[in-house]
């Protein structure tokens, strides 16, 4: 089953920030991708000490560069995240399935990605004078006010509770089964 969307993480660098935004992943059954370099080490070991119990359910792509990236993604849809867009997230027309591509913590994306594609570049809201959101909290507002479009049009649906619908049946919840995650595609390099 495809995600909702995709997040992609360019050549990101803080493992915290990477750490929570796959948590979020997990939660919303959107695969992530990550676009070497990175500034943290993915090893086995590493996400244990990290304390990441949920990473083995996340579907992990890794990419060697950004136009590795390109090359495996050539037909999906991209929404760019930036600060200097000049466009705003709210109006975005986002569907199932669209990337949403968010740069590194010290540098964000680089220029000629962004103008590669300028009418994919959009922001979110802040008040004049402010830098920017930490990459973690801007992937999460970014997916919710997506998702929300989703629920607007009947792409998706909640059930009774708040929880995602996925193809009419409700999403298990995770009960601390360490196989539960099979349906879930496995990590993955290109």
């Amino acid at each position: 089953m495809p995600g909702l969307f995709e997040i992609v993480l360019h050549e990101p660098e803080i493992p915290n920030n990477t750490g929570n935004i796959g948590r979020t992943c997990v939660a919303l059954g959107c695969p992530l991708h990550l676009i070497h370099p990175l500034g943290f080490e993915l090893s086995e070991k590493a996400c244990r000490r990290a304390g990441l119990d949920y990473w083995p359910r996340l579907a992990l792509v890794e990419h060697s560069s950004w136009s590795a990236y390109i090359t495996q993604t050539s037909r999906s849809r991209r929404w760019l995240f930036s600060t200097g867009g000049s466009r705003s997230v709210y109006d975005a027309d986002f569907r199932a399935g669209d990337h949403l591509v968010f740069g590194c913590e010290t540098r964000g994306l680089p220029e000629t990605v962004l103008e590669a594609d300028r009418e994919s570049v959009v922001s979110l809201p802040m008040v004049p004078g402010e830098r920017s959101l930490n990459v973690a909290t801007a992937v999460t507002a970014a997916v919710y006010v997506a998702l929300q479009r989703l629920l607007a049009v009947g792409e998706v649906a909640l059930d009774h509770c708040g929880r995602l619908a996925i193809d009419g049946q409700i999403k298990p919840q995770w009960s601390g089964n360490p196989d539960r995650g099979a349906n879930i595609s496995p990590h993955q390099s290109v």
